[in-house]
């Protein structure tokens, strides 16, 4: 039988074992395995045609259909790099990831690519753009030329470029703690020891139909399509307006697999459940944050016999840990153990080994462990560290180094191996399953010049995780803070997700700490202590 070692051969393989079954489905279109693998090659092709030199990076900025997972699995088939941008971006924040990481080509939507505008001009090593079919086709800008998507499909067939499964495959954009995205390379070993090791805990097969709800840019989100195509199993990809949609495409198309984050579970939890769900949804899985144990419970009693699968991991090394099903009971806090093909260690801060419930930095150790961040040597240093002398698996006799993700989280270990996250050591929000930097909302509301000094925090909520709180004050010379006018700047300027749940004007200057920065842990502790008096 073939076996994967490169992204792009999750698919060719798949095609090889069962070419006629279906794999992607996309409204009421459906493409077979084979169709599907011979699309990719297709797109390689293309991209062999515009000149694409190996390694080079390809942006997807698109929402989930067809093209976009060809194109995902095409760029790596041609030896280049993916990059996949999240459709809920502005303008801003793409033209930040294609300058950050030199985007040679770009695949998107006439419509996407009008709201663009100027900020394509401004990214230097942008050559190509891509453009899926439409009647109507804008005129290139400067500095790069327009293709159609049909077109870059039919140039002759062509080999790619020989890369290994240690080359880069893709590049996933987070938020990091200093404002800008990071960009985590991943390597075609990263992705596909990943998909196997997922799908073996999962038990994906043939025939499981798994739901793609989740953003293809998100770690999780492109996991549905790695686990599905290394198991031969249908991917169903569905962009939902209304949680009631995610109800809808489950009974429509029989999910056997739903993987998604705790805001949109807690809200699917609220609904009333079509009775066919539960007679074909094999398991549950939950991932970017704690589930709420009632929600959780609300859940299981929905769909009884389906399995929860409670997750943990990170962008940085793809997934870390799960808790089997049969543990949920007994422990429903818990993070669970070690995926298949990875360690976790829970280490002090001199790298030795944590005791029983003592709290430690959880440190992911084995394939899963990405490249580092791209372009960003001091970032790369503070998450991916050298094991200590003598961390298990290091014998004295190994004379090259091994590199571990070193995760900012953490957890304890019980007596019994299972892990417990009590909390991060930085200052990141996670909200509606996304992290997101204060630095980065502060640096948008800066730039909107409605405010003097700002500052952004994240507070608990029970839908998103938690909300995002600013403090501003009003800019000098103004009387006041403009509240609506800055709220409009937000929703302006920054992705739904990131917009602030509210904003607070107080008399300036605000605290500061003995560094003479912003005091945000002060500030956020005063407001909380507000709201609870």
């Amino acid at each position: 039988m073939p076996e994967s070692i490169r992204l792009n051969e999750l698919l060719s393989c798949a095609a090889e074992r069962c070419a006629d079954a279906p794999a992607l489905v996309y409204g009421a279109k459906q493409q077979s395995y084979a169709a599907l693998s011979a699309e990719v090659d297709a797109f390689a092709a293309g991209l062999m045609a515009l000149g694409l030199q190996r390694g080079e990076r390809v942006a997807i900025y698109l929402e989930k259909r067809f093209e976009t997972v060809i194109a995902s699995f095409g760029a790596p088939a041609a030896g280049a790099v993916f990059v996949p941008l999240n459709p809920l971006l502005k303008a801003e924040q793409v033209g930040f990831i294609m300058r950050d990481c030199d985007v040679r080509v770009l695949l998107t939507s006439p419509e996407r690519y009008a709201l663009l505008g100027d900020t394509l001009q401004a990214c230097p090593a942008l050559r190509h753009v891509v453009l899926t079919d439409s009647v109507q086709q804008p005129e290139a800008g400067q500095g790069h030329g327009l293709h159609r998507w049909s077109e870059l499909l039919a140039a002759p067939a062509r080999a790619g470029h020989r890369v290994i499964d240690t080359d880069m495959a893709a590049i996933l954009y987070t938020s990091g703690s200093t404002g800008r995205p990071k960009g985590v390379v991943l390597s075609h070993r990263n992705m596909v020891a990943g998909a196997k090791s997922v799908a073996s805990y999962l038990e994906n097969n043939a025939q499981d139909t798994l739901l793609a709800a989740l953003p293809l840019s998100f770690d999780a989100g492109f996991s549905q399509l790695t686990t599905a195509f290394h198991s031969g199993a249908r991917v169903v990809l569905l962009n939902y307006l209304m949680p009631r949609d995610v109800l809808k495409a489950m009974e429509r198309e029989k999910v056997t697999g739903l993987t998604a984050v705790p805001p949109l579970y807690i809200q699917l939890a609220q609904l009333e459940w079509p009775a066919a769900i539960n007679e074909n949804l094999r398991y549950f899985a939950n991932t970017g944050g704690r589930m709420p144990r009632e929600t959780l419970e609300q859940l299981r009693a929905r769909v009884p016999a389906a399995k929860p699968y409670l997750m943990y991991g990170l962008t940085e090394a793809f997934r870390s840990t799960y808790l089997p099903p049969e543990e949920v009971d007994r422990r429903p806090d818990s993070i669970g153990k070690a995926i298949p093909n990875a360690e976790i260690l829970v280490l002090r801060d001199d790298g030795s080994p944590c005791e029983v419930d003592e709290p430690g930095e959880l440190v992911h150790r084995g394939a899963l462990v990405g490249m580092g961040y791209w372009n960003d040597a001091d970032k790369t240093a503070e998450r991916y560290k050298l094991l200590p002398p003598g961390s298990p698996g290091r014998q004295a006799g190994l004379q090259l180094p091994e590199y571990a993700v070193f995760s900012g989280d953490t957890v304890r270990q019980d007596a019994e191996g299972f892990l417990y996250f009590i909390g991060r050591r930085d200052e990141m929000m996670k909200t509606s399953g996304y992290r997101v930097s204060p630095t980065e909302v502060e640096e948008i509301l800066y730039a909107t010049k409605l405010v003097g000094e700002c500052v952004a925090f994240g507070v608990d909520h029970p839908t998103l995780g938690q909300a995002i709180q600013v403090i501003a004050t009003a800019p000098s010379g103004a009387g006041e803070l403009d509240l609506p006018a800055l709220q409009a700047a937000c929703r302006q300027h920054m992705p739904a997700y990131m917009v602030p749940a509210g904003i607070e004007a107080q008399v300036g200057p605000l605290p500061r700490n003995p560094n003479g920065k912003i005091d945000r842990k002060l500030l956020s502790t005063a407001w909380l202590e507000r709201r609870s008096a």
